[in-house]
């Protein structure tokens, strides 16, 4: 009866820090986090208080702060990129409505992760807090600075990273004479020329992810007073939990560490006949 009872605590639900990111990566997020809140663990959301879905809730505790910016600046902007996304056209066209939309988000994101880091009071209320682990969505990797800052290891919850970082960061094999890249709409099955195309459609990621991610990299530099990269954040991530489907997605390397959670979703539809 003692020795059970000695390891009673073992079975306790811990406390986890949950840093998400808005639009569908929440409505996916939050099913795994219900999951976990009725196995008995205690979760803490940090979110702004201007979102499109991150809103406060009984079921779990919600940390808000804010931000520099009015709920009709952002619906605009993920409306424009929504709509840009999924315009048809050229990879030469995507690329550049890629780079269009990271130009209009990459100057609302940052300054997100800035107000939560250098929020005074509620930085020092996590520190406090004890927390067993980061659970975080690394697309944009503040809650991988936030894991950094703890000392917290981190379990990452994501479907793909621009660039393909989440491969160099596990350092994971991701030939591009095998692994087909996005929008060449390849299979893991490719002859010369295909290999060839896929080849080239890696090149401009170089320039793109060196964009969007170096807003992040300096923030990073200064909160946690060294130099640091956003391959450096992420290669710390614990577990890394890959929303890639067994139907949707080539079968590809995967790292002891990268986990397929296929089938975890931000909506449950009845498909017809």
């Amino acid at each position: 009866l003692v020795l059970l009872l000695s390891v009673l605590s073992l079975a306790a639900g811990g406390k986890l820090l949950v840093v998400p990111v808005d639009g569908s990566h929440w409505l996916s997020m939050r099913e795994v986090l219900d999951g976990l809140r009725q196995k008995g663990h205690e979760i803490v959301v940090v979110a702004p208080e201007i979102s499109l879905y991150i809103k406060p809730t009984k079921n779990f505790v919600m940390k808000m702060y804010p931000v520099p910016f009015t709920e009709e600046e952002m619906d605009h902007i993920f409306w424009r990129t929504s709509q840009d996304i999924f315009q048809e056209g050229s990879f030469l066209e995507k690329l550049v409505q890629i780079y269009e939309g990271m130009k209009n988000t990459s100057a609302m994101f940052p300054s997100t992760c800035t107000q939560l880091l250098y929020n005074k009071e509620l930085v020092r209320y996590l520190e406090e807090s004890k927390f067993d682990a980061v659970f975080t969505d690394p697309v944009l990797p503040c809650g991988q600075i936030l894991a950094e800052h703890l000392s917290l290891p981190s379990v990452v919850f994501l479907q793909q990273m621009p660039c393909s970082l989440e491969f160099e960061a596990t350092q994971c094999p991701s030939p591009p004479s095998y692994v087909p890249r996005v929008f060449t709409e390849h299979t893991d099955h490719m002859n010369f020329f295909q290999r060839v195309k896929n080849l080239i459609f890696e090149m401009p990621n170089y320039f793109l992810c060196d964009f969007f991610f170096q807003p992040y990299a300096k923030l990073a530099s200064e909160f946690l007073q060294r130099d640091v990269t956003v391959p450096d954040l992420l290669h710390q991530g614990s577990v890394w939990l890959m929303k890639l489907d067994f139907v949707l997605h080539c079968p590809r390397p995967l790292m002891p560490n990268m986990i397929r959670v296929s089938g975890v979703n931000s909506a449950h539809k009845k498909l017809t006949q």
